[in-house]
Parts: structure tokens; C-alpha cells; sequence
């Protein structure tokens, strides 16, 4: 334990404060998350298609800003981008306490839709900016259990505020967001590497572009990542909906799951990465598709609350290995003057699936059930999972020997949501 906390304290003050606020909006975001859509199906008197269609829309300016929101960090720094982005999320979350109207909730929705892409890519390049490559593995468990953190609190919290007073929740998110913006633009320093005079000097000049000829392990291990950006859409969207279908209460339970994912990747997230830092990162990622998959199926069928609990406690291990493993290797992959635009691209793996998913699999949902929806999810996992595993060994294989030495990123003595 003495050896945990020591591996943990080596951080400097970017991580931790990029811990805080990514716990604190998580709680926010959570507390929102569960009843979004059931709100929205209210408003709209029972619909399933438009109020999943509305919730789609926030990845549409997400999409067109995962390039430009990336080439932005990469070129004029991580704080500036990673403060307008949160500021731009605060404000919306604001405009929803004062609109009740579908078409007004559909242009808040799509401007949020701008900040997390812009924020992410941004927030996660300082990382690998202030962070040693073998190091980043813990560092990106320890943020995704800060979300967790506020997983574990937010969904509980947000039902008690939720049925005392709807509104209240948008405020206490807006507010969440001020308070990180206000930190970032207080404590954290800009980290992105020093410009050589001929950088600065073609600082106006369009930045390189990542193309698909040039970097195509990108862009397959992106397209690979899409189904499980799927599983999370359908989370999020139709499985409130499936619940609501199949099982009473169904707002309460959908809560006390995920409180039980957050709660148990808090206590095991971050020892779970050292346990496997050095293990091979192809059969890492081909576990948590495994898993993934059986999630899907499970998510799909089960029928009594503790089989449920079940599912849910495997898709906590596969959220532990997966999302650990393939943010890492993005950041090693990434050049060190394109992380902000390789963290940008590979984002869509969350993007495309939040915008087109819950139309697509939501129509398999309205006229098929939520188990042909979440077995045709399991069957996407199950092909890509393999396929990612022969993408990276390839790429490993071939290029490992020739890498030059690890880049050991820049050593601050002194990194929100996500």
C-alpha cells in the first residue's frame, strides 16, 4: 500500500488538478446522465426515436470538431483550448435550466456537443506532454476512476435532486464547469513542447495533416474502437428505455448499476493498470472486447436484478482493461507535435456511434426488441475485437525494433472532464 502511494505521489499538480475537476464534472454529468433521456421523453410524450435523436445531435459538432478541436491544442497550446471547451459546456448547461422547448434542447444539445471534443483531445496531449510513456497507463486509470469517482456519487445524488426539482441539476453542472475552468486558468501552466524558431516562425502556415495514407494504424485502430463507442451509446441511450420496458422502476435500477460499475472501478482501477502495464497491449484490448460482448448479450436477455448486477461487475473489468489500454497505446502511437490531433481522431471512436447509434440501433430497438438491438452490439465486438488484436501485433512486429528510445515527455515541478 506504502508502494501505491508513493507511485501515486510522483504526479505533479497538472494531473491531480485534472483528477479534481474531471471527478467533479463526472459527478455533475452523472447526476444528469440517467434521467436525460427519460426527461426528454416526457417533454415529448412518450417518443423513443426523437428524444434519441436530440441526444445524437451533440456528437454532430463533435465530429466536425474532432480534426480542428485537436489541431487547435497542437497548435496554440492545451490551456487555451481545454478553457474554452469547458466554458462552452458550463454555458450550455445553464441554457438547458431556462428552455422547454424541443428545437431550443436540439441547439444546446449540438453547441454542448462542441466542448467535450475540443476539451479531450487537449487535456489528454498535456498528459503525455507531462508524463512518462510507461507512466501514462496509471495516469489514464487514475482519470477514468476520478470519473467513476463521480459515478458512484452522481447517479444517487442526481435521482434525489432529480425528483425534487429538475432544474437544479443543469445549475449544479454549470457550476461544476466554472469551477474547472477556473482552476485550469489558475494553477495549470501551458505544457505543450517548446517551438524551435522555424516552428514559431511557420506558426500561421496550416499545420500537418493526418491523413490516412500517412497514418493508418490511427485510423483502423479507430474504426476497430467504434463498437465499443456503440456499447456506451446504447448505455446511455436505449438501455434506459430496455429497463424501462422490461423491469419497474426502471430509472432507480438503471442508477444502482451505475453506481456499481463507478464504486468498484474506484477500488480496483488504478492497481488493476500496474497489474498489467507491461502486459501485451493487443491481448489487454482482445480481453476487454470478450467481455464487452458478453456484456452486450447480457444487458440484452437478463430478466432479474441480480443477474444484472452480474453483467454489470463484468463490463466494470472490461471498462478496466479496455479504456486503460487503448488510451495508452494512442498516446504512444501519437508524434509528439500531433497528440493533440491523434487524441482528437481516435475520439470519434465515441463521436460517430453517440451521433448515428441511437437512430440506427434505436429503430432495431423500436421494432425488434432490446435483444436483437444489444445482440447485433455483441456481434460487432466480437469481429473487431480479433481484428484490433492482428492490427496491433502487425504494427508491433513491425516497427517496435526500429522505434528510437522512449520519449520521456517534459518534467514539470509543478491535467476535466474525461
Amino acid at each position: 500500500m506504502r508502494r501505491f502511494f508513493s507511485s501515486l505521489s510522483q504526479f505533479d499538480a497538472v494531473i491531480w488538478i485534472r483528477v479534481f475537476g474531471t471527478a467533479l464534472c463526472a459527478m455533475t454529468t452523472f447526476m444528469l446522465r440517467p434521467f436525460f433521456v427519460f426527461y426528454l421523453s416526457d417533454k415529448l410524450e412518450g417518443s423513443v426515436l426523437l428524444p434519441l435523436m436530440i441526444v445524437g445531435l451533440q456528437s454532430l459538432a463533435g465530429i466536425v470538431l474532432s480534426f480542428w478541436g485537436g489541431g487547435l491544442a497542437d497548435r496554440y497550446g492545451r490551456k487555451p483550448v481545454m478553457l474554452v471547451a469547458l466554458l462552452i459546456q458550463g454555458l450550455c448547461m445553464l441554457g438547458f435550466v431556462f428552455t422547454d422547448r424541443v428545437w431550443e434542447f436540439a441547439v444546446l444539445s449540438i453547441i454542448n456537443g462542441m466542448g467535450m471534443p475540443m476539451f479531450l483531445p487537449a487535456a489528454n496531449a498535456q498528459v503525455a506532454d507531462v508524463v512518462p510513456p510507461e507512466k501514462r497507463g496509471e495516469v489514464f486509470a487514475l482519470i477514468h476512476t476520478a470519473i467513476n469517482v463521480g459515478g458512484a456519487v452522481g447517479p444517487l445524488l442526481g435521482l434525489l435532486i432529480y425528483t425534487w426539482n429538475q432544474s437544479t441539476v443543469f445549475s449544479v453542472s454549470a457550476a461544476s464547469f466554472a469551477l474547472f475552468a477556473f482552476l485550469v486558468w489558475w494553477k495549470v501552466p501551458e505544457t505543450m513542447p517548446a517551438r524551435s524558431e522555424k516552428d514559431r516562425k511557420y506558426q500561421a502556415e496550416p499545420s500537418p495533416k493526418v491523413t490516412f495514407r500517412g497514418h493508418r494504424l490511427l485510423y483502423w485502430f479507430t474504426l476497430f474502437t467504434l463498437p465499443v463507442g456503440v456499447l456506451y451509446s446504447q448505455v446511455e441511450t436505449t438501455f434506459p428505455l430496455h429497463l424501462q420496458a422490461n423491469f419497474a422502476n426502471a430509472s432507480s435500477l438503471f442508477a444502482i448499476l451505475m453506481t456499481i460499475n463507478s464504486v468498484v472501478v474506484v477500488a480496483a482501477m488504478v492497481w488493476v493498470a500496474k497489474k498489467t502495464e507491461h502486459r501485451t497491449p493487443q491481448m489487454m484490448i482482445l480481453l476487454s472486447y470478450c467481455l464487452f460482448a458478453i456484456v452486450s448479450f447480457g444487458y440484452g436477455f437478463a430478466r432479474h436484478f441480480y443477474i444484472l448486477v452480474l453483467i454489470e461487475l463484468i463490463f466494470t473489468v472490461a471498462e478496466i482493461i479496455g479504456m486503460t489500454h487503448l488510451q495508452k497505446y494512442v498516446s504512444i502511437i501519437a508524434p509528439s507535435d500531433m497528440r493533440g490531433k491523434y487524441n482528437a481522431i481516435f475520439g470519434m471512436y465515441m463521436q460517430i456511434p453517440k451521433l448515428l447509434s441511437p437512430v440506427l440501433f434505436g429503430l432495431l430497438f423500436e421494432y425488434y426488441g432490446g435483444g436483437v438491438m444489444f445482440s447485433a452490439v455483441a456481434l460487432l465486438l466480437l469481429l473487431s475485437g480479433p481484428a484490433q488484436y492482428r492490427l496491433i501485433r502487425k504494427y508491433r512486429k513491425k516497427e517496435e525494433p526500429a522505434q528510437p528510445p522512449a520519449d520521456k515527455g517534459v518534467v514539470l515541478a509543478d491535467a476535466p472532464q474525461g
